[in-house]
């Protein structure tokens, strides 16, 4: 799972866009140049998969969807942020 995750550039893009709070897929392809609709749902079905978010769906008209880091996302995200900061330490 981590190699996978890690190994994806845009993995790694919607796992930190959902954590700043950008929870609908729309908002999220706006926010990020070149992020197609067919590659973030893509990614989004991988990362529901791995337990790393869960969707819910809204039952209204026109159909809403929205994404949030589960407990697992969010212990993966603090992973991912100390090896961010042992990087920026790095000479």
């Amino acid at each position: 799972m981590v190699e996978d995750i890690v190994g994806c550039k845009w993995s790694l893009t919607v796992l930190a866009l959902i954590a700043q709070g950008v929870a609908r897929p729309g908002a999220m392809q706006r926010a990020v140049e070149g992020l197609t609709a067919k590659v973030l749902n893509e990614r989004l079905r991988k990362l529901a998969r791995y337990g790393l978010i869960e969707r819910e769906a809204f039952p209204e008209v026109p159909p809403r969807v929205e994404y949030r880091l589960t407990e697992l996302g969010r212990r993966f995200n603090r992973i991912l942020d100390e090896i961010a900061a042992l990087e920026a330490e790095r000479p």
